[in-house]
């Protein structure tokens, strides 16, 4: 039995990692993507460093990504930045492959 318990306890190790890795990508990328939509709101590094945190906040309102692309879009909309839904998906997209890049580059 000690064979089976061993791997039972190396799958739940290395699905623990796997979460927390995920979660250190989501909140690194919902940095990024705050750091890009400060910039076109034109927000000075103090306001672009909050504006950041409070995109990483905004991630635990609900499951997924909807909360983020809503406070992004509201955000960008009501600074007058020309911009659509497809484009902060798009972003949002970009800032994950960034932040996947970024971590497993230290991890690795």
């Amino acid at each position: 039995m000690t064979t089976f318990d061993d791997r039972e306890r190396a799958f739940e190790t290395k699905f623990a990692r796997d979460e927390e890795m995920a979660f250190r990508i989501n909140a690194r990328r919902n940095r990024l993507v705050g750091t890009w939509a400060a910039g076109l709101m034109g927000l000075t590094p103090e306001e672009t460093d909050a504006y950041a945190k409070a995109v990483v906040q905004a991630d635990f309102e609900e499951a997924g990504d909807e909360d983020v692309i809503r406070k992004l879009l509201g955000d960008l909309v009501s600074a007058q930045v020309e911009i659509d839904e497809g484009k902060v998906r798009a972003a949002l997209r970009d800032a994950t492959v960034e932040a996947r890049r970024q971590l497993i580059g230290v991890e690795g």
